[in-house]
């Protein structure tokens, strides 16, 4: 199977675990079998927006999801029934450093539900700790290395650029700044490494930039070397509806950039809505169709 992937994407990523279960919910402390199950439940009502979506004309060829195991191995398995582009994490929620979340099991877990594409969410400041991207990128290059062997699940990278105290003391704790000014120039150099030390993505999925020739950057170190099909879609970070717009805005006149992955933005207002009482599932669902759609037809116009 040919690396890369240069077709249109528009992903509705949910395969928040952490976020669910303490921001939505409340809980903390280990699930049992009846939060674990509302916590599914809530999931579906997105699917169910994403289908609805669908049904109501946005470009089925173009649209994915990205789901969990641990709460929607459901829905991966509906998706998948109904040809549906699906992305699975591999990697433990909420930590700073990249472990897989099944251990030494993880290549029977991706077999297992065989999505279009393996996801990882990795944490790499190229200028942080030397010992902690290091062993990062070992354990990135074995997953990397698996999924080219096996020739079906493609790899999803989804790079995170946080900010070194010295890096944010240098703009006076300025966060604006700091993306603006540093973190784009972080960014290339983060996937020069990586690949120099053999990890391979199809897609690299990337925090929203602010100037198109920060984009144009991205995309040219993503390609380089003969990655000619690698791409790349923009992430919405949770921001708000403005900011992501002005994002996808950007990234969808840079070519290379060939779509987006927003999921809190899309789906958590109609959650906490449904969860309050104050809207229907019926209801949450069509909004989060609704905005979905917004964002499908903004980019595909830009």
């Amino acid at each position: 199977m040919p690396r890369g992937w240069d077709r249109p994407l528009y992903i509705l990523p949910f395969d928040h675990r952490g976020s669910f279960k303490r921001g939505l919910f409340g809980w903390s402390g280990p699930l049992d079998a009846r939060q674990t199950a509302e916590i599914a439940d809530a999931k579906m009502i997105i699917y169910e927006g994403f289908r609805a979506a669908l049904a109501a004309g946005a470009p089925a060829a173009k649209a994915g999801i990205l789901v969990d195991e641990q709460f929607g191995a459901a829905i991966l398995r509906a998706a998948a029934g109904h040809g549906v582009t699906t992305a699975c994490p591999a990697e433990k929620s909420g930590q700073e450093e990249f472990d897989f979340e099944y251990g030494e099991d993880f290549a029977s877990h991706i077999a297992a539900f065989d999505p279009t594409f393996c996801k990882v969410l990795v944490r790499y400041n190229p200028e942080g700790d030397a010992a902690l991207n290091r062993r990062q990128a070992g354990r990135l290059k074995r997953l990397s290395d698996h999924l080219a062997g096996t020739g079906r699940s493609r790899f999803m990278f989804e790079l995170l650029v946080p900010p070194e105290k010295a890096q944010l003391d240098r703009l006076a704790g300025d966060r604006k700044a700091y993306d603006l000014q540093l973190r784009p120039h972080l960014m290339v150099e983060a996937i020069a490494q990586l690949q120099a030390a053999g990890v391979e993505p199809d897609l690299w999925k990337i925090e929203g930039l602010d100037r198109a020739e920060d984009c144009a950057a991205v995309v040219a170190t993503a390609r380089a070397g003969g990655r000619d099909t690698v791409g790349c879609i923009v992430l919405g970070r949770g921001e708000d509806d403005a900011k992501v717009r002005e994002w996808l805005g950007i990234a969808a006149r840079v070519p290379g950039f060939v779509g987006f992955a927003v999921g809190r933005t899309v789906f958590w207002d109609p959650l906490v809505d449904w969860k309050a009482g104050k809207a229907t599932r019926q209801q949450a669902a069509e909004r989060i169709a609704a905005r979905y759609r917004e964002f499908v037809d903004l980019f595909e116009e830009a």
